[in-house]
């Protein structure tokens, strides 16, 4: 009797019979018949550890596991002798053999096309043993420690470079958000007061015991317009006339002059008398001239207002 999941493989006179006989009941003659019991079920083994040497000369150990089942029962049993036992060295060499192809980011990244290759070769390689691999899977991949502190510092220093990208790509996009904001406001007349009382809406909700008005900005720029327009005007009404020291040394040399016709006409009075009115009209004409040139020089500086 044989279960659901075997067949039985009749040796009659050692030649075997067309048919695998089960599940169920089933005879045999004692002396000639000989049957052996093959089981259908998926059998899994793993693929001990493989040192192998990548595309890029980097050894790594890696191991896997492969699912199979026997297809074909009458075949597996006359064609080979232990079907289970080639095809773990079959899956062994298949690993090696592909893996020696690959370089490591390729192994490392694409496990799942590596399992997919391995199951179709392993799968034509057994098909003549009457056994099917259903699956192959790519276990583990053992690096080398030096190569794995390589690669951890390499990863830490990719992770450091995009968080500073992303650092500076959002100080970048908030400047330009702040700068369109900043033109909004210089075009709208209105909307710096409407952020003013914005502020001030934000900081009565907080129940601060003191609150700090600031002046508007257009007060400010007006008293400050004032302020240059009023010290231009005194500097320039402050300089002096160029001309008032020319006459002063012309009023002096005529003086002068006077002196020197005193002294040499002493016996002609009338002269005298006539020169020294003169002199003394030429003194009243440099008084007027004295004041009417400091009066001029007075400029009174207009007082611009000043706001707390």
């Amino acid at each position: 009797i044989v279960q659901e999941y075997e067949r039985a493989i009749i040796f009659r006179l050692g030649r075997a019979l067309q048919e695998a006989k089960g599940p169920g009941l089933f005879f045999v003659l004692p002396c000639t018949d000989q049957f052996t019991r093959v089981d259908l079920r998926t059998v899994s083994f793993e693929v001990p550890p493989q040192e192998i040497l990548t595309k890029d000369s980097v050894t790594v150990a890696v191991d896997a596991v492969v699912y199979y089942r026997i297809s074909n029962p009458m075949i597996s049993v006359v064609n080979v002798e232990n079907a289970a036992r080639s095809t773990q060295l079959l899956a062994q060499t298949t690993l090696r053999n592909i893996l020696g192809t690959k370089t490591l980011s390729e192994i490392l990244t694409d496990r799942e096309s590596i399992s997919t290759m391995m199951q179709h070769v392993l799968d034509d390689g057994t098909d003549p043993w009457g056994v099917q691999v259903e699956r192959v899977e790519i276990k583990d991949v053992r690096l080398p420690v030096q190569l794995q502190r390589a690669m951890a510092t390499e990863a830490e220093a990719q992770r450091e470079a995009r968080a500073k990208v992303i650092a500076a790509e959002g100080e970048k996009k908030a400047s330009h958000a702040l700068k369109e904001a900043a033109d909004v406001i210089n075009q709208s007349a209105n909307a710096l007061q409407l952020r003013y009382l914005q502020t001030l809406t934000q900081i009565s909700a907080e129940k601060n015991s003191t609150i700090i008005f600031p002046l508007p900005v257009d007060l400010l720029n007006a008293c400050v317009g004032t302020k240059n327009g009023g010290d231009a005007t005194s500097a320039a009404a402050s300089a002096p006339p160029a001309n008032d020291d020319d006459d002063d040394d012309e009023d002096d040399g005529a003086g002068n002059d006077n002196a020197a016709l005193n002294d040499n006409n002493n016996n002609n009075r009338d002269d005298d008398d006539n020169n020294n009115n003169d002199d003394d009209d030429g003194g009243d004409d440099d008084v007027d001239r004295r004041i009417l040139s400091a009066s001029s020089s007075t400029v009174f500086e207009p007082v611009v207002p000043t706001y707390f």
